[in-house]
């Protein structure tokens, strides 16, 4: 597909999109806006591979209002299937026109079937709506939670921007969505689908980062409790957890703290807002029995 999305031609660079982003409230690094410049420059999807809670969606989101454009989701699930992400036919309104026609009294039985199938009663899901809405960006969430098969049915869609309804022919994009396909690696995505995107990694933020983002997000957060939260779950991603904090949590945590008045923390407070950050008592246990003063100690 060639082109590009009319609403990333103002954007003339890697940083000035990070900058972008930045007055969003959303912090990248170099690797990640030179990605997503591209994507926008080449008119190709961005696929964000990562742990949970890294800023995939986020990203998404904050892409979206930098753009001016809505933001339109599909989730992913398992069992997703073509008409739950496409469109479907509003069978109720058709009943009903149906009957209001008969009472009517109309004897134009190939009239009255084609007028069941007018544009008015299709139901337009994300896909579908992504391509009739312009701008607009599409995120497609968590992609590994799909099946083989649904994965196959959007490489289609997003290799030609347009689909096929049988009762009313081919619909097509007049400019392509801003496309970001969003991964957690719960399983491997196909190679075929990575190869019609862009690809980025994305990690978990150094230490000094998460600072920032934490003070960016929650501006009212003292830059001493930012640091006690970012250090604290930086060591957690190190520990043997079943599920280690995104930068999520990371400031899930950080803000019932600003909620409770607190500006430093310490092993009764943490003990206290535990479920803020770890969402396993299995790792909420491990943690507390390896002791929260050396979770929270400096260094």
């Amino acid at each position: 597909m060639s082109g590009v999305v009319h609403t990333s031609t103002a954007v003339a660079s890697p940083a000035e999109l990070a900058g972008l982003l930045d007055r969003h409230a959303y912090l990248c690094d170099d690797g990640l806006a030179t990605a997503c410049f591209l994507a926008l420059r080449m008119g190709r999807p961005l696929f964000l591979e990562g742990e949970a809670g890294v800023g995939k969606t986020e990203l998404a989101k904050t892409l979206a209002r930098v753009l001016g454009a809505p933001l339109i989701r599909l989730q992913c699930y398992e069992g997703l299937d073509a008409s739950q992400a496409l469109y479907d036919w509003d069978f109720p309104r058709q009943l009903l026109h149906l009957r209001a026609a008969e009472a009517a009294g109309v004897a134009d039985v190939a009239r009255l079937e084609g007028e069941l199938y007018d544009r008015r009663f299709l139901l337009a899901r994300p896909l579908l709506r992504a391509l009739e809405t312009t701008p607009s960006v599409l995120l497609v969430d968590e992609v590994d939670r799909a099946d083989d098969e649904f994965e196959a049915f959007l490489l289609e869609v997003l290799s030609d921007f347009a689909i096929s309804v049988p009762e009313l022919g081919t619909i097509r994009a007049e400019h392509p969505p801003v496309v970001v396909v969003t991964s957690n690696r719960t399983r491997e995505v196909h190679d075929a689908l990575k190869r019609r995107c862009l690809y980025h990694w994305l990690e978990h933020p150094s230490y000094e980062r998460e600072v920032a983002i934490i003070r960016r997000r929650l501006p009212g957060t003292a830059e001493n409790l930012a640091g006690q939260v970012a250090r604290a779950a930086q060591r957690l991603r190190g520990a043997d957890l079943l599920k280690p904090p995104g930068v999520a949590e990371s400031l899930d945590w950080a803000e019932a703290l600003v909620a409770l008045g607190v500006r430093e923390l310490d092993p009764e407070t943490a003990a206290r807002t535990l479920g803020t950050v770890l969402k396993y008592r299995e790792d909420q246990e491990r943690v507390v029995a390896g002791g929260l003063a050396a979770l929270l100690g400096g260094g």
